[in-house]
């Protein structure tokens, strides 16, 4: 699939910025110019992938902030084991918008996530949580789970154990975690 452009990164690294700022959340001009862009190697970022701050990731913790624009998601996924370490853990805080985020567990009738059709068969956990701001939810290692943004786009905080994003597993085969620019 096609690489971001340089273009397509700056421009959505202001988007990612201002809605950071509508909810009252102050960057840097170093973190602005190191806004992470998650297309998913897919080249559909409107649709899918995220953008992403991250503050802090040591050994022991990481913290981060995730933007969705309207309806877009992020692909299912789950944080694997790693070594001793059982994979990560985290909690998802809803800040602003609605986040429909989906694990393992008795799927929900009449969920409100919408993958597009063409990689329906790559979401395969529909257990739904619906995130509105000021609630969260925790995530145990090595959990397949996936999340979209409501009408009106979304940021999560993510706290959570050492990412390591690059080790993810992937439902969609064609998904590349690491963005190409």
């Amino acid at each position: 699939m096609p690489a971001l452009t340089h273009t397509q990164v700056v421009e959505l690294r202001l988007r990612t910025a201002a809605k950071l700022a509508s909810a009252g959340i102050v960057l840097t001009a170093a973190e602005k110019a190191s806004i992470e862009i998650a297309d998913c190697g897919l080249g559909e970022i409107e649709t899918i992938g995220l953008q992403l701050i991250t503050y802090v990731n040591t050994e022991r913790c990481c913290a981060k902030e995730l933007v969705l624009f309207p309806h877009q998601l992020f692909v299912e996924h789950q944080h694997p084991p790693v070594g001793d370490d059982p994979g990560k853990e985290e909690t998802f805080r809803c800040r602003q918008g609605e986040v429909y985020l989906y694990v393992e567990g008795e799927p929900t009738p009449n969920p409100r996530g919408t993958p597009p059709a063409h990689r329906a068969q790559y979401f395969t956990v529909w257990h739904e949580i619906i995130l509105r701001p000021g609630e969260q939810y925790t995530l145990l290692p090595n959990i397949k789970h996936w999340f979209q943004a409501g009408p009106d786009g979304c940021i999560v905080s993510e706290f959570s154990t050492k990412s390591r994003d690059e080790l993810d597993i992937f439902t969609d085969p064609d998904v590349s975690r690491i963005p190409v620019i």
